[in-house]
């Protein structure tokens, strides 16, 4: 996987473009694909209101939310086997009140 740009060169990127510089132009200039400066674009729109959609933070917080829930689920199923192993998964008998 390529090495991602720095955010402070994207930001310029998009700065050029919303001075009015074509997008192909400031793609060939900047050394980028005309792709990746659209979607920097379009993300920007999407940070400052323009068009809908889900925000960096927001974004970034999805991101840390799922790979949280990966490891809850992770560590749910390794205790799972472990009470399998120690006999804890069957019930207590009738009555049983601990």
């Amino acid at each position: 996987m390529p090495r991602p740009f720095p955010a402070e060169f994207r930001l310029r990127a998009v700065a050029l473009v919303r001075a009015g510089k074509p997008i192909t132009t400031a793609a060939v200039q900047l050394g980028v694909s005309a792709a990746a400066l659209h979607k920097w674009v379009r993300q920007d729109q999407i940070d400052r209101g323009e068009r809908p959609g889900i925000t960096t933070p927001e974004t970034a917080e999805l991101t840390k939310a799922k790979k949280r829930i990966r490891q809850l689920e992770t560590e749910v199923e390794i205790l799972k086997v472990a009470a399998k192993l120690l006999g804890e998964d069957r019930p207590g008998p009738k009555g049983f009140t601990r």
